[in-house]
């Protein structure tokens, strides 16, 4: 029972495919579906590996790329179909390339990096979720949902900008008390 979490984890990875062909199929009752599955699964896991202690290294590893990969994946997709502006998806990429880099810069110059979200972070990955669930949702269900896309597209770019900025000054003083200590 205590590869679980990993298990879960793992349905989230095979859930991208079929979320993607959905949204490019422009079936998004599915697709939001899925979607929502996929959400579910990541909760259910992350409450299992608390509660139990069922946690891994590959799981800690693993589960937050399995979550990136389904974001980037749902918005690549719904600006190829035209719900989301190009730019959003560009920025949400950029955040998360520019989180990579930095702890590869820190790993390089300092050494280990204990790597955990950010409030910020969790925040800014919160609200691309409801972003891309209100887009699936208005998309195939309830069109007066419409009037959420440019508020949360607000709020995504804010807490996008917010989440960088706050990883990025967070680095810079481990980096600082790192070359304070030597």
């Amino acid at each position: 029972m205590h590869h679980l979490p990993n298990l879960l984890t793992l349905l989230r990875f095979l859930l991208v495919p079929p979320v993607a062909w959905l949204i490019l199929a422009e079936a998004y009752g599915a697709a939001l579906l899925l979607f929502v599955l996929a959400g579910l699964s990541d909760a259910l896991d992350g409450f299992l590996a608390r509660r139990f202690a069922w946690t891994s290294r590959l799981g800690a590893l693993l589960d937050p790329l399995a979550d990136k990969l389904l974001l980037i994946v749902s918005c690549l997709c719904l600006s190829l179909v035209g719900l989301i502006p190009w730019w959003l998806t560009l920025l949400v990429l950029a955040r998360d390339v520019l989180i990579v880099a930095g702890a590869i810069c820190y790993r390089w110059r300092v050494g280990f990096l204990e790597i955990s979200p950010s409030r910020l972070g969790k925040l800014s990955t919160l609200l691309q979720t409801v972003l891309v669930s209100v887009v699936l949702l208005q998309a195939s269900l309830l069109p007066a949902f419409a009037a959420l896309r440019l508020p949360l597209i607000a709020l995504v770019v804010l807490g996008s900008l917010a989440s960088a900025i706050d990883y990025v000054r967070d680095w810079t003083d481990k980096y600082r008390r790192h070359k304070d200590s030597t």
